[in-house]
Parts: C-alpha cells; sequence; structure tokens
C-alpha cells in the first residue's frame, strides 16, 4: 500500500509511513450505494412517516459513520505509541486484523441497520394503507348506509308520498294514486299539494264534483288557509270555471283575501240611485276599471255569454231588474251587481165620464174618455173598479133605474188612475 501523502510504500501491518510519518487511515473505501439507501431512507421517513427530521436522520447515519470510523481510528491511534511494543502490537494485531475486520463489521452493521430500517418503513407503510382501505370502505358502507336510509325516509315522507300519487296517477293507476295522496292529506292536512293530486285524479275519469269536493271540504274545515284556497281557484281555473271565484272568495279572511287579491275582482259601478223612483224614462251607464261588463235585464245571474255592455241601458216605466259583473283580462268575474230601477210615469188622476150624474128620461149612452196609452175598465153594481172588472170597449147604454157607475184608467205598465163615479136615474117617459 502506499502513502497517500508522499507515495512511499508502506509495509503490510503499518499504521504510519515510514518516509513523512503521516498516520495511515484505515477507512473503508468509498460506496455509493451507502448514499443511496440513506437518500432512500430520509425520502421514506419524511415522506410517509415523519419519524425523523432531516437533521435527525443525518445525526443518525453520522453517528453510525462516526462509530465505524473511530473504532477504526481508534484502534488506529491506540496502535500509534512510541513504545515499539505498541507498534507491533499495532501492526500486527490492531492494523491487521481488529482494525481491518472493525471496519468491515462496521459497515455491515450499518448496512444491516438501514436495511431493517427500510423493511420497517415498509411495514408501516403497509399497515397505513390497510388502515387506509379499511376507512373507505367504512366510510363507503356509511355512505350506503346513508342513502338508504334518505331513500327509505322520503319514501315516506309527505314528498315522496305525494310524488308515487303521481307517478300512480301518471300510469292511470287511480285506485293506488287515491290511496296515496289520501294518505299524504292525513300525515299533513294542512298543506295543497296532495289536495290538488287528488282532484286531478278525479279530474282525469270526469268526476268534476268529486274534485271540487276535495278543496270544498278541506276549506270548510280550515277556513283560514290561504294554500287551500289558492289551490281551489287553480282547479276552478284549469276547469274553466272562473265563474265560481268569486263565490268561493266572498267574505274570505283577511289573510286569504291579502294572498288572492289578484282575483277578487270589484263589481262595476251604476250612474243611477236605485232607491230614487223616476217619473220618466231613464239611461243608466255601468262603470268598471275591468275588462269588460256584462249584464242583464231579467234577473238572472250575467256571465261571459250575456250582453255585454257598450252603450248606457234604456230604462223603461216600471221595474227595471240590471245585474251586472266586471271580468279582467284573464277571465276572472266579480261578484253579481244587482239593481232594480223604478220609472213611474205620470198619470190622469181619474177618466172622464159622460153624462154626467142625474136623471134621465130617454135612452142615453154612457162613454169614457180614454187616453192614448191607457184602458178603461168600470162597473155597475156599486163596486170599485179594477183590471179585472169589465174593459171597456165603447158607448155603454144607460139601464133602467138607478144605475152607481165606476170607472178607472190603466196604463201599459198596470199603474191605475182614479176611481170616477156618477149615479144614473133613467126612466122613460
Amino acid at each position: 500500500m502506499k502513502c497517500r501523502y508522499c507515495g512511499h510504500e508502506i509495509p503490510e501491518g503499518m499504521l504510519y509511513c515510514e518516509a513523512c510519518g503521516k498516520e495511515v487511515r484505515i477507512v473503508p473505501d468509498y460506496n455509493p450505494l451507502d448514499d443511496m439507501l440513506t437518500a432512500q431512507i430520509k425520502v421514506s421517513i419524511n415522506d410517509e412517516e415523519g419519524v425523523l427530521s432531516d437533521s435527525d436522520y443525518d445525526m443518525f447515519t453520522g453517528d453510525m459513520n462516526a462509530r465505524g470510523r473511530n473504532t477504526g481510528t481508534g484502534r488506529n491511534t491506540g496502535a500509534r505509541r512510541n513504545t515499539n511494543a505498541g507498534r507491533n502490537t499495532g501492526r500486527n494485531t490492531a492494523g491487521r486484523n481488529t482494525g481491518r475486520n472493525t471496519g468491515r463489521n462496521t459497515t455491515g452493521r450499518m448496512m444491516s441497520e438501514k436495511e431493517q430500517r427500510r423493511r420497517q418503513i415498509e411495514r408501516r407503510k403497509a399497515m397505513k394503507r390497510k388502515k387506509r382501505r379499511k376507512a373507505l370502505i367504512i366510510l363507503a358502507v356509511l355512505v350506503v348506509a346513508a342513502v338508504v336510509i334518505g331513500i327509505v325516509c322520503y319514501q315516506n315522507s309527505y314528498n315522496g308520498i305525494v310524488n308515487k300519487g303521481y307517478s300512480a296517477q301518471k300510469e292511470k293507476a287511480y285506485e293506488k294514486a287515491e290511496t296515496y295522496f289520501k294518505k299524504a292529506i292525513s300525515k299533513k292536512p294542512e298543506k295543497a299539494d296532495a289536495y290538488t293530486g287528488l282532484s286531478k285524479v278525479y279530474i282525469a275519469q270526469d268526476e268534476l264534483d268529486k274534485a271540487e269536493d276535495v278543496f270544498l271540504n278541506a276549506i270548510d274545515k280550515q277556513t283560514k288557509n290561504p294554500d287551500l284556497y289558492e289551490a281551489c281557484v287553480g282547479f276552478y281555473m284549469d276547469t274553466d270555471q272562473k265563474m265560481q271565484i268569486p263565490v268561493l272568495l266572498e267574505d274570505v279572511a283577511d289573510n286569504v283575501a291579502e294572498r288572492l287579491g289578484g282575483y277578487i275582482i270589484d263589481g262595476p259601478s251604476f250612474s243611477l240611485d236605485d232607491k230614487e223612483t223616476f217619473e220618466e224614462v231613464q239611461e243608466l251607464t255601468l262603470k268598471s276599471d275591468e275588462a269588460a261588463v256584462y249584464y242583464t235585464t231579467d234577473g238572472s245571474e250575467p256571465d261571459t255569454e250575456s250582453e255585454k255592455y257598450k252603450e248606457p241601458i234604456h230604462l223603461e216605466e216600471g221595474e227595471n231588474i240590471i245585474t251586472a259583473i266586471a271580468v279582467n283580462k284573464e277571465g276572472v268575474p266579480s261578484l253579481p251587481v244587482k239593481k232594480t230601477f223604478t220609472v213611474e210615469l205620470p198619470i190622469e188622476d181619474a177618466p172622464a165620464v159622460s153624462p154626467s150624474t142625474g136623471q134621465y128620461g130617454t135612452a142615453t149612452q154612457i162613454e169614457i174618455k180614454v187616453p192614448d196609452g191607457y184602458e178603461a175598465y168600470y162597473t155597475m153594481d156599486r163596486s170599485e173598479p179594477t183590471t179585472a172588472s169589465t174593459k171597456y170597449e165603447g158607448p155603454i147604454d144607460m139601464p133602467e133605474g138607478e144605475t152607481i157607475f165606476k170607472a178607472i184608467l190603466v196604463n201599459g205598465k198596470g199603474r191605475t188612475s182614479g176611481v170616477t163615479t156618477r149615479n144614473y136615474m133613467y126612466e122613460p117617459d
């Protein structure tokens, strides 16, 4: 072996150079495998386990290298004693046997410890993966269980039952759908969805009366539930029964009126006061802020098929019954407004009858003057004349003896005048 400082040939077993006196370092040659293993262990530790920090690991590997070096060096240093016995002992025993064997054994031990450390890290990784897989399996089971429980809860919830009802209705399984909707109603009677679904089941079977009763019966029990009223209005709109909406919403609670104010239509206004009696024919004007007004004159309730108001209504003599509704753009009507207007034209006080009261010896005829638009009725038996009495058609022969003649006029509206009375005594000469 040559001295690394001066190149002098050093005999085997010598622990220093005889030429330059430098110490011979008995250290194993550099092995790159050591650094590779060290790097792999550091990465594994830091990345997976976090067992040792970089500084801790450096100290760990440094200490091991140091122990390997110090062991060899210690023996070399120990062998470098000034006595010949020491040098010989170092050369023969420590240098040749102990130094080399210790260096090799130290490196071997270090390599063995690295391998053990690597295997330990691999075992920990495997255990961690196993735990992770187990945790994922447990999590998956919990998620599936939660989904199953959620589905079961939903299927038995109000919304779930209602949806089952609609599905059955779509398949035309009407009895099944009816059962589902009734079950939902019993579960939450205050909610309107199930009532709407049940009504649609009856509508699909052309049972409109039953469909309507679904809402009306519920409203009778829950008079302040705006959701039910709104659902019923929707039913009337869908089935083209808009004339029923104002009847439904008449005198509802304030909270219902507030919710459905768009369906509560004000009736039309009238230009004349129905409490007044008019002595001449009149023209009545109807007004509304809505899209249209419809009316009748025979006392019946109007609808959108009735006479549409376009110009003032002519009121004739007598009683005029006018009933009107206002209708908005969506076709929703108001409640009907009904008024009676009375027109009484002036009438003759009493008819003119000739001849006047007196005694007559010759045949004479009795005459009544009948104005245009009137009829005359009379009696000759002292009773009061009415429209049931004898109608005057022309001059009447005065009967013999005493006659009490009474007459009235009746206009075209049946109004009667006062009574004219004549007392006749006819005795032929």
